[in-house]
């Protein structure tokens, strides 16, 4: 107890014999500690909005594409065009376990769709209840997505992206509407939440019409669906669910199943996967430069314990002429300069900590930067700051540190 009081009351002392000096020092190691870890935060809040904004298309599904043959089959010739039928995707679901959810898209470009004196032009798409989920088309409260009930009655009921819902109804709920599309009349049973869609395949979802997949079937009597969507019960089997849909389809509709061009899958999961890499990239890029930054503040911490060992050398001489041993002598130096870079770093922290409350707490109203998320200071960025700050501290006051230790306590007795 005696010894860290001690310690503390050497320590204020310097700081009170050198305010410039050790202010400067401070500050410097504060402004490295703001810029490492607003760099993280910045990196981390763009991590968490890119995981968000993906999620606007769908977790863990495959989205699949008839293409064109390349290699002849069993008589047929190349070049054959691929389409899906209802019989592919009960078959999919019938021959492959691994797969979750099944569901496919209907599309129809430029219908016209009113309510009241108010027309536009959109997209109405004939969706399966699964989408709800696997496409993230959840319903705001009040309202709901379409159901199973919907698809074996061919009900006229429609889903609304929020954009959709905007344009023709305002501010007016649009829940129990009756719009009409192609002059047809269809209910309004729910509108999509408002999300962020970093990737689409059609358009937007907020900008469309969702009606059940076999009403859309019945009006515009498409008998071939535009794209399936595919959702593995385990991500990690992704590749073999793929493979085995080469398989199913390929011999209900006679190609080879290594015919790659045949099909065409866009896979989100791998996609997601190697968001995440570049996510991470980014982040130890930003933890580096950030580093980089805290060190030269180091070099600052190790200027002032030199200079603090240079006139503190008569000290240093009695204390161990008194006994001191070396690594006593080495602690404490080590001690001071981990001191320094503790108290700037707290209060960079603490700055940057406001800095991030600010953003959090003010909304700027721009979707450019709403893409780019808010800069959010995780534990995980605490640790690595903190990890940092001793790191530095540790190096800064090591040499100076070593060189008090060596002094000759005869010589330094003589020291003016």
């Amino acid at each position: 107890m005696i010894n860290s009081l001690l310690f503390v009351r050497l320590f204020w002392r310097d700081l009170r014999a050198n305010k410039k000096r050790m202010t400067l020092t401070l500050i410097a190691v504060l402004w490295g500690t703001l810029s490492i870890v607003l760099l993280l935060a910045f990196a981390e809040g763009l991590k968490a909005q890119f995981a968000e904004n993906s999620k606007g298309l769908g977790e863990g599904i495959l989205i699949i594409w008839g293409g064109q043959t390349t290699i002849p089959y069993e008589g047929l010739g190349k070049g054959r065009r691929i389409r899906f039928y209802p019989e592919d995707l009960q078959e999919i679901q019938r021959q492959i376990p691994e797969v979750e959810k099944v569901g496919a898209d209907y599309f129809n470009w430029g219908t016209s769709i009113s309510y009241g004196k108010k027309t536009i032009s959109g997209r109405t798409n004939g969706l399966f209840p699964s989408f709800e989920t696997m496409r993230a088309h959840y319903p705001m409260p009040g309202g709901r997505f379409i159901n199973d009930l919907d698809m074996s009655k061919r009900r006229r009921v429609a889903f609304l992206g929020d954009r959709m819902a905007t344009d023709l109804f305002g501010v007016e709920d649009p829940i129990g509407k009756v719009i009409t599309i192609d002059n047809m009349p269809f209910t309004v049973i729910g509108v999509q939440v408002k999300k962020q869609q970093m990737g689409s395949y059609s358009g937007p979802d907020n900008n469309k019409v969702s009606i059940p997949a076999t009403t859309h079937s019945a009006i515009w009597g498409n008998l071939r669906y535009n794209n399936l969507v595919i959702k593995p019960r385990d991500v990690n089997q992704a590749e073999f669910v793929k493979s085995r849909i080469y398989e199913v389809v390929g011999k209900r509709q006679k190609f080879d199943p290594k015919d790659k061009a045949a099909l065409s899958i866009w896979d989100v999961i791998e996609g997601q996967k190697m968001m995440d890499k570049i996510m991470l990239g980014l982040q130890v890029f930003f933890g580096v430069m950030g580093f980089f930054s805290l060190s030269i503040a180091g070099v600052g911490v190790a200027n002032i314990m030199y200079a603090a060992i240079k006139e503190r050398t008569v000290e240093i001489g009695v204390k161990m002429a008194l006994g001191a041993k070396k690594r006593q002598i080495m602690g404490q130096f080590i001690l001071e300069a981990v001191l320094i870079c503790g108290i700037g770093g707290l209060f960079g922290i603490l700055v940057a900590q406001g800095v991030c409350g600010f953003f959090e707490r003010v909304d700027l109203n721009n979707e450019a930067l709403t893409w780019l998320g808010k800069p959010t200071i995780s534990m995980t960025i605490g640790l690595v700051t903190v990890t940092i700050l001793a790191f530095i501290g540790l190096v800064a006051g090591f040499f100076p540190a070593r060189r008090a230790a060596s002094v000759n306590p005869v010589e330094s007795l003589r020291y003016e």
